[in-house]
């Protein structure tokens, strides 16, 4: 019997070993099934993110870039989001989102648009049927995040518009560029589109294809016409010889392809540093100017909002506090109790 008991003793030890060995092995395979649901509820949040995004440009039939941004927009809120559920979310959860973006360090026009996007996806998720309430829609409007756009005085415009000169290589492009932003007040990705039939000179106006390939009527004034003008009769026959037969865009580049977006976008902020304009300067502060300017000159609020492509009338007021802070200034100058 004593000859037997280390034996067993033995046995006994081995077999504990190995029910030891076989438990720290299995705690590996243990966390892995939840590195693979993390996985999983990533993948999950981005398939529906590419669902969503179909959704808007196949049923919505929203333009192309404004799918982007949102698909932006909903990429960081994945982020965020980590492994988590939407469906799962409180309002609590979403105001942390909310408060998170802004400690992003973002303008408050791009916070709001990213709270609109989450509504945009939690809107598509009840649609599909995979949310039955909607928790984003109480939280608080973009009025909130709403700023004061920049504007330029009708002096800076007009030093701006004439910044480009005979030394600039293709200085009268660049003048049509300026000209036609601040007489149509267009988005910069509707002037970058803008196709040479769309363009009606003799008739004074053009016609801007803004989100949604909605289409607005734009007056022209004169020296915008003028601009154009010597732009199609000077460079535009050039730089068209340079690129494709029969390109149908208005605005083209050295090599005669479309002149991107991000192009006007560096020209504006070049013309803008010679005539000592501000630095944070962009080709929507010349839209922003053109609303601004419109309503101080007494055009109504409805009419402003036509020909800037707004959907909703609510875009068009934050012009009309641009104007009260004029009025608000010129009462402090001259008002004797201001």
């Amino acid at each position: 019997m004593s000859a037997r008991s280390p034996g067993r003793r033995t046995v006994q030890s081995q077999t504990r070993r190995k029910g030891r060995s076989t438990k720290s092995a299995a705690t590996p395979q243990a966390a892995r099934p939840s590195q693979r649901t993390k996985g999983r509820q990533n993948a999950r949040i981005d398939s529906t993110i590419a669902a969503f995004l179909h959704y808007l440009l196949s049923e919505c039939h929203l333009a192309d870039n404004t799918a982007a941004a949102y698909g932006r927009d909903l990429r960081r809120f994945a982020v965020w989001l980590g492994p988590r559920d939407p469906g799962e979310l409180s309002l609590s959860d979403l105001s942390d989102y909310a408060s998170w973006l802004h400690g992003q360090g973002l303008a408050p026009a791009t916070l709001a648009r990213h709270i609109v996007s989450l509504k945009m996806l939690f809107r598509f998720l009840q649609l599909e049927g995979q949310l039955d309430d909607n928790p984003v829609e109480l939280l608080g409007s973009q009025r909130l995040w709403q700023r004061v756009p920049q504007v330029l005085s009708p002096a800076m415009v007009t030093r701006l518009l004439g910044a480009p000169a005979a030394e600039d290589r293709y200085w009268q492009r660049d003048r049509a560029v300026l000209e036609l932003l601040y007489a149509t007040g267009c988005r910069v990705s509707e002037l970058s589109a803008l196709p040479t039939r769309d363009l009606h000179m003799r008739e004074g106006y053009c016609l801007c294809r803004g989100k949604g390939d909605k289409e607005r009527i734009v007056p022209l004034g004169r020296r915008a016409i003028a601009a154009v003008a010597e732009y199609l009769d000077n460079e535009r026959p050039e730089l068209a010889s340079r690129g494709p037969a029969n390109v149908p865009w208005l605005l083209l580049t050295r090599r005669g392809r479309r002149l991107a977006r991000e192009t006007i976008w560096e020209m504006v902020k070049k013309y803008a540093t010679r005539v000592g304009a501000p630095e944070d300067i962009s080709p929507h502060t010349l839209r922003h100017s053109f609303a601004t300017h419109l309503l101080a000159g007494g055009a109504d609020l409805r009419q402003v909002q036509e020909l800037l492509g707004h959907a909703n009338i609510a875009t068009t007021q934050i012009y009309t506090h641009v104007d009260h802070e004029r009025l608000k200034k010129v009462h402090r100058k001259f008002h004797p109790r201001g």
